[in-house]
């Protein structure tokens, strides 16, 4: 697209910028009296910079919760604690950030319901949210001119879609990092993932990353996205992993919210078996399923695990964990290490972004869709590469558009803790691109 480039920073606390200048006049006289003793609030009340008026800014974000396969808590309940915390900071340019919450319920009728919710309740973007249903949910969108800002990656359908501006590289990434980095490790390698049609795409995108490493292609079993038990697939893993006495195996466990379920049943029958290697990817495990599967005697100590951020510890998400602090320190749904609450606050981060490019002008669906599209650049304070959305990316050739942050990070469980790999792959930050492997995937 056109225009010129423009990059937007991570949004830091109001205490720590200066304030933003207000207009002459009646305002300035605001300024005279009220900065001496409220200098971190002056020129922040909505309603009292730019001539931006008091009509909040609503947005939407969903994900499933209360059921029976993956639930995402944590990535609404981070909206709503983001908008309570930027709007007791006095908004975004002086305007109200107001955050609808959907519960798409895991089903594609609650994914279609949400999307149309969303362009009922006139919202000017849908932020941060989780679906694996985007065939449900985009149509409606993109009827309504709604962009969808930051979803999860669970599906194609967001790396494809022209309103759609994801702010990672999805399950494809993922997959790709984590094939890539086991093909020097493993010997035979096991995928046990979702017979679903979002797990249909994941054997074609680890294989990508196994064959560059000159790996053959890992066996693809299929298991219940919402089942209670996995003796049987934990079994048929282990027997097809440790098939080749000279090489550790690895078992590849990419089931969501059921990784951990899998994994108990896994570690009954994995007496009876050599030593397996497991690995997996960030949102199907992470440090609390580590921490209640054993830690450092659990089956995850030595996994690699793939993630699109840096590791949770690293001083970066430090703004974040500032916001949750004063804004959500006890709702027990939020989880800084959780990828759902990262993404959130990334396109949250977004969001802010187009805002204050906006500035003083109308808030409306297509007035941010206009200001993605013609050439805004985000900074996020390094959690990602700075992030832009031309008309076509680097993966169009391959059928993802949309994709332009294809960053993967290889973390390790390591004493029972999730740390960085460092540059067992990637590099010196333990960052790897995998635009070119996805760019040799054989995606259907």
């Amino acid at each position: 697209m056109t225009g010129r480039r423009r990059t937007r920073s991570l949004p830091v606390p109001a205490s720590s910028r200066s304030p933003r200048p207000v207009r002459a006049g009646s305002l300035a006289a605001c300024a005279v009296a009220l900065c001496a003793s409220l200098t971190a609030a002056c020129g922040l009340v909505p309603g009292a910079t730019g001539g931006s008026g008091d009509e909040p800014v609503t947005v939407m974000t969903w994900a499933p919760q209360d059921t029976d396969a993956t639930n995402k808590p944590g990535m609404p309940a981070m909206a709503l604690a983001y908008a309570k915390w930027v709007n007791a900071h006095g908004g975004i340019n002086g305007r109200e950030l107001k955050v609808l919450t959907c519960n798409d319920h895991n089903d594609s009728v609650g994914a279609a319901r949400c999307a149309k919710r969303a362009a009922a309740e006139h919202v000017v973007a849908v932020v941060g949210s989780y679906s694996q249903f985007g065939d449900s949910f985009l149509a409606p969108l993109e009827g309504a001119g709604i962009p969808y800002i930051g979803g999860y990656g669970v599906t194609n359908d967001e790396f494809t879609g022209t309103m759609s501006y994801p702010v990672n590289g999805g399950q494809p990434a993922l997959l790709a990092g984590l094939g890539k980095a086991l093909a020097a490790d493993c010997g035979n390698v096991a995928l046990v993932r979702p017979d679903s049609i979002a797990g249909d795409q994941l054997p074609v995108l680890l294989d990508s990353g196994l064959r560059t490493g000159g790996h053959a292609d890992a066996d693809d079993q299929l298991a219940a996205e919402d089942a209670t038990e996995y003796g049987d697939q934990a079994e048929r893993a282990l027997r097809y992993a440790t098939a080749d006495p000279a090489r550790e195996g690895c078992v590849v466990p990419a089931l969501g919210d059921r990784t951990d379920t899998f994994m108990d049943s896994f570690r009954r029958v994995r007496a009876n078996h050599p030593d397996v290697r497991t690995a997996t990817v960030l949102g199907s495990v992470d440090q609390t399923v580590i921490n209640a599967t054993g830690g450092a005697s659990g089956p995850y100590e030595g996994a690699y695990v793939t993630g699109w951020y840096p590791a949770a510890s690293d001083p970066r998400w430090a703004p974040m964990r500032k916001v949750i602090s004063e804004a959500a320190f006890d709702d027990d749904r939020i989880d800084p290490a959780d990828a759902g609450v990262q993404t959130t606050w990334i396109a949250y981060t977004v969001l802010r972004a187009v805002l204050e490019e906006i500035g003083d002008g109308e808030v409306s669906p297509d007035a941010v869709r206009r200001t993605l599209n013609d050439g805004l650049r985000v900074s996020t304070g390094g959690l990602t590469p700075t992030l832009s959305w031309p008309y076509a990316g680097r993966l169009a050739a391959v059928g993802f558009p949309r994709l332009v942050n294809a960053d993967v990070t290889l973390q390790v469980v390591r004493d029972g803790r999730l740390v960085s790999a460092g540059e067992r792959s990637g590099d010196r930050n333990g960052v790897a691109d995998m635009t070119p492997v996805l760019a040799r995937a054989e995606v259907p």
